[in-house]
């Protein structure tokens, strides 16, 4: 919220300084961002006219005119801006004044005598607009100096609000808080209603229940809409942030910044009526003010002429019926719609509203006939017209009531740590315009309807802490003893794995948890994403399923920065959609991504790019943090290569993937080179097992070595559980050191040699005890296929 001083000052009376305003929005939890001072400095500027221009004898751009300054004979000012002509009134800095760094001085431009500066916007620190001239009414008075025209000097204010403060995105809401907090009164503002003068109107109907309870409409014949926004209005306005366009449009602008009520101006001879709002229409279409067309679902409103889409409600006005300078008849609406009806609509289209941002967090309900009574009278103030009666329609039993609080005093000084007197309390609450009541114990409260974010004893509380000052609210450490307790080893940690991934070349990433709908489609895992009501943008509109797509797509950012190596891991959660009324699924997860050589660059060994094993290697050495022992079956995952990835299983149960990612959605993804990747939950991984020390066997082992020939699609993971189970309590280790296809293997066929480490820590084995294991592990194996190579 971006707001003029001057402005604010006219609502609330206080003697603090510029500085000491400032400080005090920030300290009571309005913070101030940036201050903005304008307008110093500005002795000898003064209003001036223009009467002729000629152009300069020796340079095309520039123009000499003949300037009247009200100092009698007219001035002779060389200018080179290019609205410069006769008739124009702007700026004039006499011979003397400061500019800037820049002193005037009465000088030779080419050869002609110039004895002033014409100035612009951005040279008197007023506007970033260098584009010319700063353009003032016809009527501004000739020779009074531009500060005391403009109001100046002043300062803006730019705020950064939390969502619950939407009462402070118009001055008088700022107003109240300021005055509470410096021990004034906010100034009395009374809007008179305007008397119809004629009989023009539309009806005005409601047909989307609690998310449109309340609107308000009237129509103002004969208006003089090109007429120019009066100096005030535009100062104010474009010190707030918004540049004036057109009068009407600018009165609903300032009406906006003034209460905080959104407002839309509609050309009444454009309009058929009657005027209502409903839910859009699949399907239906709407041209926008900035002449964008958008297709709309039953989520939106719509503001609706004779059932035609006309705008979209809370949001913007439609293209087809704006009011431009040749508008004679408008027709005014002032609505309130329901937070929950407009958050996110606007993010939809990659818009961001004024409008949308105020109802998105509540607008007080009260405000639209306020709103509509101020917008008419500055119209007819100033472009005239005759107005008709203002048309309402409204759903009292959807309108948000006000709830009485109770505010106990014992409560209030337990949780602020002090007392405070029952005079400033109830000095404080009134102050922000609660209706405060006294009872045996504290007070009764009704907060405004205009407060959302009151509706608890302890949003009281903060009320009175944050007016009274936090600075006075005294500071205790925490009584009694504190315990410490070590984690446990039978987990790993995070830090843990961290660590072990680093060490191992690897870099951690963090991304968002809010990914793009459109990613998770392409990588086949939308299926119980959970979709956010309101999205920081339309690229990150629910919440991603694996943490897969957001570190590819961290990968790619990077490789598109001639990275040709980049190896990155996260951990984080991943969420789904759980049953109607609970919480979304959190798991968390860890996931890597990897691209190019698998080492660096270097001489001592051949180069070669990054594969399946080297992803393996890297997850096994996490399994061997926790001694846990991971299986690796076939993986039928639609992201993953189908004959180079893996399915990761401990003890039987399916933890995570691991392989390489699918040719076809690296063509989606527009990446060139092979990915290798992983994603696991972290629950299965962390169990420990911690080791156990035991006594030293005094009896030798014994090692035998298999050969295996069997089908070669047969996974290891199989005959190893089936040559374990067979070997039973003697097998003190199995290794597989060699795989084998090529001459002596026939075709579709490979060969696994196999150590069976044998060994008894009670005696030494005989040769019967070891031929009776390999018995029975050949014997084992038989049924899968696989028999002794010869």
């Amino acid at each position: 919220m971006k707001f003029s001083e001057n402005w604010l000052r006219q609502h609330v009376q206080t003697d603090a300084s510029r500085d000491g305003l400032a400080a005090t929005l920030t300290a009571i939890g309005l913070e101030v961002e940036d201050t903005t001072v304008l307008g110093e400095g500005l002795d000898g500027i003064v209003v001036a006219r223009i009467v002729a221009c000629e152009k300069h004898p020796e340079a095309d751009r520039l123009q000499v005119c003949s300037v009247d300054a009200g100092t009698g004979a007219p001035l002779q000012i060389v200018c080179g801006a290019p609205n410069a002509r006769a008739g124009l009134v702007a700026p004039l800095a006499m011979v003397g004044a400061r500019v800037g760094e820049l002193t005037i001085s009465a000088a030779k431009l080419r050869g002609v005598e110039s004895n002033g500066m014409l100035c612009s916007a951005k040279e008197l620190g007023l506007d970033s607009d260098a584009s010319g001239l700063l353009e003032l009414p016809e009527d501004a008075p000739v020779g009074t100096a531009l500060a005391d025209y403009l109001g100046l000097p002043d300062a803006t204010f730019e705020l950064k609000l939390t969502p619950n403060r939407a009462d402070c995105f118009g001055i008088r809401g700022i107003a109240f808080d300021v005055a509470a907090a410096c021990g004034s009164t906010v100034t009395p503002y009374e809007i008179a209603p305007v008397a119809a003068t004629c009989d023009a109107r539309l009806d005005v109907a409601l047909d989307a229940g609690a998310d449109a309870p309340r609107y308000l409409g009237r129509v103002i014949e004969g208006v003089d809409a090109g007429v120019r926004t009066p100096v005030w209005m535009a100062e104010r306005l474009r010190r707030s942030g918004i540049r004036p366009l057109s009068f009407l449009v600018d009165v609903t602008q300032y009406v906006m910044l003034e209460l905080g009520q959104p407002m839309h101006a509609f050309d009444r001879d454009l309009l058929q009526g009657p005027v209502g709002v409903r839910h859009a229409r699949a399907g239906e279409t709407l041209t926008l003010l900035d002449e964008r067309e958008v297709t709309l679902d039953a989520q939106f409103l719509v503001i609706t002429d004779a059932d035609r889409a006309v705008a979209l409600a809370g949001v913007m006005g439609g293209h087809d019926t704006r009011v431009t300078d040749a508008t004679r008849n408008v027709f005014l609406e002032s609505a309130h719609f329901a937070p929950a009806a407009i958050i996110g609509r606007a993010r939809r289209f990659g818009l961001h509203t004024d409008a949308s941002h105020r109802f998105e967090r509540g607008v007080d309900p009260q405000l639209p006939a306020q709103a509509i009574e101020l917008a008419t009278r500055l119209i007819l103030d100033h472009a005239g017209g005759a107005p008709g009666p203002v048309v309402a329609a409204e759903l009292p039993e959807h309108l948000p009531q006000p709830q009485p609080i109770h505010l106990r005093r014992q409560r209030l000084a337990r949780v602020l740590g002090l007392s405070i007197d029952d005079a400033e309390v109830a000095r404080i609450l009134g102050a922000l315009g609660l209706a405060v009541v006294e009872t045996a114990d504290g007070w009764t409260v009704t907060p405004p309807p205009r407060r959302f974010d009151l509706a608890i004893e302890e949003d009281l509380i903060e009320e009175v802490a944050r007016i009274h000052g936090y600075d006075r609210v005294p500071t205790t450490l925490p009584g009694g003893a504190t315990r410490l307790c070590a984690p446990g080893e039978g987990r790993l940690a995070d830090a843990d794995l961290r660590r072990h991934l680093v060490a191992r070349d690897w870099l951690e990433a963090i991304n968002y948890a809010f990914v793009d709908a459109g990613l998770l489609q392409s990588w086949q895992l939308e299926a119980g994403a959970v979709p956010l009501a309101n999205p920081l943008s339309a690229e990150l509109g629910v919440m991603r399923t694996s943490l897969l797509p957001g570190l590819v797509d961290a990968l790619a950012r990077n490789t598109a920065r001639q990275q040709p190596r980049v190896r990155l891991f996260e951990l984080g959660r991943s969420y789904h959609a759980a049953a109607a009324g609970e919480s979304p699924l959190e798991t968390p997860r860890l996931a890597a991504v990897a691209i190019g050589p698998a080492r660096t660059e270097q001489w001592g060994a051949p180069a070669r790019d990054v594969d399946f094993h080297d992803l393996k290697g890297d997850l096994g050495s996490l399994a061997l943090l926790a001694r846990a022992d991971l299986e690796f079956r076939p993986s039928q995952a639609a992201f993953g290569h189908p004959g180079r990835s893996a399915d990761v299983y401990r003890d039987g149960t399916r933890i995570g993937w691991i392989g390489e990612l699918h040719p076809a959605l690296l063509r989606r993804l527009d990446l060139d080179h092979r990915v290798m990747a992983f994603e696991i939950e972290l629950e299965p991984l962390r169990a420990r097992a911690l080791p156990r020390s035991g006594a030293l066997t005094r009896f030798p082992s014994v090692r035998r070595d298999l050969a295996l020939l069997v089908a070669e699609d047969m996974p290891w993971g199989t005959l190893e559980a089936a040559i374990r189970e067979a070997a039973g309590p003697l097998l003190a280790d199995l290794r597989l050191f060699d795989r084998y296809q090529g001459k002596g293997v026939e075709t579709g066929f490979k060969s696994l040699a196999t150590g069976l480490i044998l060994q008894d820590n009670s005696r030494t084995l005989t040769d019967r005890d070891v031929d009776d294991v390999v018995a029975r592990v050949t014997t084992a194996l038989a049924p899968h296929g696989a028999r002794i190579r010869s």
